[in-house]
């Protein structure tokens, strides 16, 4: 299982927003779909062993699960209604009891520490000042953790320099969240890879 978590500072806490502005009315929630679309989606497939996890203002966790995800499409807008259906059920959420919204996809009333909390595996801080990652072997069932357009808070940094396993750091460049999680997809499908 490899999973990804993404910390979205300016996301929706409600379902009141436009599905045509997802850029300027929604808080970034453009960025925060294409994360789920690069996690999840292959050319023509999806990836069942990969869950998104978007956590929305440190107030609500949405997790996309491609093993379960039904009706689900590479579209920023189509991504961005599961994100509106699954604030819509926000009252249905009990803590980690989660409110299925459709198939695949589920809200938690849970910000970063309680959603890192409940994920197994090795925790990896995806950070532009960490090791670089073509130095390292890829871990057993991680748990990719960066951010948004926005640096990591001071409250999320120091939950992470003590949670997480690793740092670090997919090139030379810092990238959009969304690359990132392409390159982390790519770094775990070649390894062991004879093809190249």
């Amino acid at each position: 299982m490899r999973q990804f978590v993404v910390c979205g500072h300016d996301a929706p806490t409600t379902p009141d927003f436009s599905l045509d502005d997802l850029a300027g009315g929604a808080g970034r929630l453009d960025l925060l779909c294409r994360c789920v679309n690069a996690g999840l989606f292959l050319s023509h497939g999806i990836r069942e062993d990969s869950r998104v996890h978007l956590v929305l203002g440190d107030e609500y966790t949405v997790r996309f699960s491609g093993a379960t995800a039904r009706g689900l499409h590479p579209d920023e807008r189509t991504t961005a209604a599961r994100v509106r259906d699954a604030l819509d059920a926000r009252e249905d959420a009990i803590g980690h009891m989660p409110a299925e919204v459709s198939p695949g996809v589920e809200l938690y009333r849970m910000g970063l520490d309680a959603t890192l909390a409940a994920l197994d595996g090795t925790l990896v801080q995806l950070h532009e000042d960490g090791d670089p990652v073509a130095k390292t072997d890829p871990p057993a069932d991680p748990v990719f953790v960066l951010s948004d357009h926005s640096d990591f808070t001071d409250e999320e940094a120091a939950l992470l320099a003590d949670r997480a396993d690793r740092r670090v750091r997919l090139g030379p460049e810092a990238i959009h969240a969304d690359h990132a999680i392409a390159v982390a997809n790519n770094y775990l499908d070649t390894d062991g890879y004879a093809g190249y």
